[in-house]
């Protein structure tokens, strides 16, 4: 429920301020006619994200043996590269978001409402998409548990309300150092996830290496204790991996951590003659 939780109130964040950057641009710019056509693609985004999770969800539920674990390790796989390939976007992009969708309902309100319900739609849906795909993965391993979904729920209530409260001033946030902490969080989240869709695939018998297992401390470590459920539930911890699960992990961590870490580069302006 705490890393669900979490997951939801990073990523509610994310979209709440994209949703505030449109609200706050057509409210100064007077156009409130236009907001209703916000709302509306924020609703449809959500209602799309809703349907792709349970339809994923319920999918990967309904089948089992060898075929539920291979679509558990695909689905855990893509749901790290769309992760990774967000935090790592997010590390750079972040400071040009506001500008890029403050033009982009600026050239849309001279198109026309639908214009501007579909910007609002993929701007909200883009992270949404992210969100769901996560959950996914990581609620792959949690046997039917609503745990997952509650903290879920219950992360995007508290950003909402941080997000209301933000919008109107009555709280500053420093988000550089929340996104970067949460980052980190995400990508150790992440390699979890891909660890367990490798021991997945390794199951479903699509990657060798299922009997190499890198170490074995079940002897010493109870599951079922409040650090073995806290281990499993948010990192995806097992007591006993397989040599490729550790490798994965490892690698994965190491250069995803770098890449997210390394300072970023400003681009200096072009000299003029």
């Amino acid at each position: 429920m705490f890393g669900s939780g979490l997951i939801g109130l990073r990523e509610g964040l994310e979209t709440g301020i994209v949703v505030m950057i449109l609200v706050a641009f057509l409210v100064k710019a007077d156009r409130r006619d236009a907001l209703r056509w916000v709302w509306f693609g924020v609703g449809a985004a959500v209602a799309m994200v809703a349907v792709v999770f349970f339809v994923i969800h319920y999918g990967t539920s309904t089948v089992t043996g060898l075929t539920a674990e291979i679509i558990a390790g695909l689905a855990s796989l893509v749901a790290v590269g769309i992760v990774t390939a967000m935090v790592l976007w997010m590390r750079t992009a972040a400071k040009d978001i506001a500008g890029e969708l403050r033009t982009g309902m600026e050239r849309a309100l001279t198109v026309g409402p639908i214009a501007v319900l579909t910007l609002s739609f993929f701007a909200v849906g883009r992270e949404g998409i992210e969100t769901a795909l996560l959950m996914v993965g990581y609620a792959e391993n949690a046997n039917g548990s609503l745990w997952p979904l509650l903290g879920l729920l219950l992360g995007i209530v508290v950003a909402a309300i941080l997000t209301v409260f933000l919008y109107f001033g009555a709280i500053r946030i420093n988000f550089a150092v929340f996104f970067k902490y949460t980052g980190i969080f995400l990508i150790v989240v992440a390699a979890g996830i891909l660890a367990y869709g490798i021991r997945a695939l390794q199951i479903g018998g699509v990657i060798p290496g299922g009997s190499s297992v890198a170490f074995d401390i079940t002897a010493h470590f109870d599951a079922s204790s409040w650090y073995g459920t806290v281990l499993a539930g948010i990192f995806n911890f097992r007591p006993e991996p397989t040599a490729l699960q550790v490798i994965g992990w490892v690698v994965y961590l190491v250069v995803v951590l770098y890449l997210f870490l390394r300072p970023v580069r400003v681009r200096e302006p072009a000299l003029t003659s």
